[in-house]
């Protein structure tokens, strides 16, 4: 996939045609999902329409790369939860729009940024967009979806709900940063693991969760408490994907090995750390750090992190970050919004994508 010469094939040659050929990376539960989007499966249609209207420009270039992004977005889990945190309140209005599009914005100039750092050229199994148009373009990009975000929030006076999804993104940076300063000092505790996760995942689905909330006009005290259920549904969903790293059979369309590639240290790891003597830490230390010349090592890092129950561990605390989110949606009003939400929540862990 990182071949030279396929990226600057498609990089010379895509088009609008060529766009419109390119299929999303399916998802299994695709169907499970689909049924978790009823409640709220006209205002998607609606959103996706308002949406790609929004993005259109005077700049040829950039309606065809906001129309590849578009054709490549997945299954939208993000502006679902907006959508349905509104819906929980049975209140879905321009505001709840607006809230889905200032999210989907955000967090699409973000991934697109991701990419141009993380010098990656696949995104859910097609190409990226710095892999199609470099990484110039791609910055560029990013930033005019960013510059969307502000202005729609300006222009429709939705200040409260740029200031939350604003908040996200300052933690999804800083987060990130994070991460990036304790992988290159190998120093990282289960306490700063679950820091990392809240602020570069949990923060952004919390976001969803309160701004959906808010846009249903909602009481402060209310929109709390979806912004905590977004938080327990954002750290059980990091932790599922951070399981998915092991795996060198993931469909998820993120390489398998990557975090042990960049040395992100995630929880299977870091419990399995704690219960290793100094010779077997030492054993451990010495495959990850061998990992990228020797990718068969995975199986024998996975049988160590087995034998340390660190995978039985991760599953624990991803499941009671689940438990805690069903909890919140039982006190919360009783409808088709709310069996959708509860139905997320388990797709959260139950997706192998």
């Amino acid at each position: 996939m990182k071949s030279c010469s396929k990226v600057k094939y498609f990089y010379d040659k895509v088009t609008l045609v060529d766009i419109k050929k390119i299929t999303t990376f399916e998802s299994l539960f695709m169907s499970t999902f689909s049924t978790i989007k009823i409640p709220v499966k006209d205002e998607l249609k609606r959103f996706d329409d308002f949406f790609s209207s929004y993005l259109k420009s005077d700049a040829p270039l950039l309606n065809i790369i906001t129309t590849y992004t578009l054709k490549t977005k997945g299954k939208q889990f993000r502006p679902v939860l907006v959508f349905l945190s509104a819906k929980l309140f049975d209140n879905i209005n321009d505001s709840t729009f607006h809230a889905a599009s200032l999210i989907e914005l955000m967090h699409t100039a973000t991934l697109i940024h991701d990419d141009v750092v993380d010098n990656s050229y696949e995104r859910r199994g097609v190409f990226s967009v710095n892999a199609l148009w470099k990484n110039k373009v791609s910055v560029l990009v990013g930033d005019y979806l960013l510059a969307k975000g502000l202005l729609l929030a300006v222009d429709k006076n939705e200040h409260e709900l740029l200031r939350v999804v604003s908040e996200a993104v300052k933690e999804m940076s800083e987060g990130e940063l994070l991460q990036i300063e304790k992988a290159r000092k190998i120093d990282i505790n289960e306490e700063l693991y679950y820091k990392i996760i809240q602020k570069k995942t949990a923060s952004l689905i919390s976001a969803c969760t309160h701004a959906g909330s808010l846009s249903a006009k909602v009481s402060a005290d209310i929109g709390l408490t979806m912004k905590t259920l977004g938080y327990n549904i954002g750290m059980a969903f990091q932790i599922k994907d951070d399981l998915f790293d092991f795996n060198m059979d993931n469909k998820t369309g993120k390489p398998a090995g990557n975090d042990i590639r960049e040395q992100k240290y995630t929880l299977p790891l870091i419990h399995t750390f704690k219960e290793c003597t100094t010779k077997e830490k030492k054993h451990l230390l010495n495959l990850l750090s061998q990992f990228e010349k020797n990718k068969q090592s995975i199986d024998e890092i996975n049988h160590i992190i087995e034998e340390k129950h660190g995978f039985e561990y991760t599953e624990t605390v991803m499941y009671k970050f689940i438990d805690k989110a069903k909890e919140i949606l039982s006190s919360l009003p009783q409808n088709d919004a709310n069996r959708s939400l509860v139905a997320l929540v388990d797709y959260t862990t139950q997706r192998n994508k």
